[in-house]
């Protein structure tokens, strides 16, 4: 699994605390900076996450590239809905001889991990079997239609993997890009990072806090599971039991910052 931060708002801190200055100033808006020192900034913004004003916070956004999970993973993902999402598509790539992500509590049983990679590479081999059929189907009645060749193999590929797609696996590795803004991460890492959260998504939540923390650390320095950012659990008999420990691991690990 790999994350990268590809873009964010520049200055982003300060951007908050203009957007914020601007709701208690009578100032113009072109003299809202005037006076913002980097620790003036530190300090409004701290202030800011203590007292729950988020709604500026959504003037900044960080955008991410997410490689190397599963289908299982992007689709919890995209189930938060204020972000933007660009995704490998299924239907215009070829998935022959997909990539596909194994959990580790498979990886770790000998036996569990022979039989999946067993119904992999049977998914692969159905999968390229029945792409390759159906391109041969659509490819004959385009040049009944009267197209050439090379057009008519082309299209009927494309048309293949559209219904060939049926077969492929929550497994199958794919690839995203996400942009949220600093509203809409801070509800995501309340949800993801908690030890509750599958743990895929979870890690993948994990890299983005630490990436955004680099950027913003006033701002995300709060950020976290529930328990961190609310200082209760919302899951209740369903709690890992564990909030102390999360708190101490997520606000005094070295991991958050560079």
């Amino acid at each position: 699994m790999k994350v990268l931060l590809l873009a964010h708002t520049p200055e982003p801190e300060k951007v908050i605390a203009t957007a914020a200055k601007l709701c208690y100033s009578s100032s113009d808006i072109s003299s809202l900076k005037d006076g913002l020192t980097e620790e003036k900034t530190a300090e409004f913004v701290n202030m800011l996450a203590a007292i729950g004003h988020e709604s500026v916070m959504e003037h900044v956004s960080f955008t991410f590239g997410i490689e190397g999970i599963s289908r299982a993973c992007s689709h919890q993902l995209v189930r938060h809905r204020i972000a933007s999402y660009s995704q490998k598509s299924q239907r215009y790539v070829n998935e022959n001889g997909f990539d596909f992500i194994t959990p580790p509590a498979i990886e770790a049983l000998p036996e569990a991990k022979a039989e999946f990679d067993r119904q992999m590479a049977a998914l692969t081999e159905s999968y390229n079997k029945i792409a390759d059929l159906l391109t041969e189907s659509h490819k004959q009645q385009f040049i009944a239609e009267g197209m050439d060749e090379k057009t008519a193999a082309s299209k009927a590929r494309k048309m293949a993997n559209e219904d060939a797609r049926f077969l492929l696996p929550n497994a199958c590795e794919t690839k995203i890009v996400v942009t949220m803004n600093v509203r809409s991460l801070f509800n995501f890492f309340q949800h993801r990072c908690c030890n509750r959260a599958q743990w895929e998504i979870r890690a993948v939540a994990d890299e983005m806090l630490r990436l955004c923390c680099e950027v913003a650390p006033n701002v995300f320095g709060r950020s976290g599971p529930s328990c961190v950012m609310t200082g209760r659990c919302p899951e209740g008999k369903m709690t890992c039991g564990k909030m102390k420990e999360v708190e101490v691991e997520i606000q005094g690990a070295e991991k958050w910052v560079s």
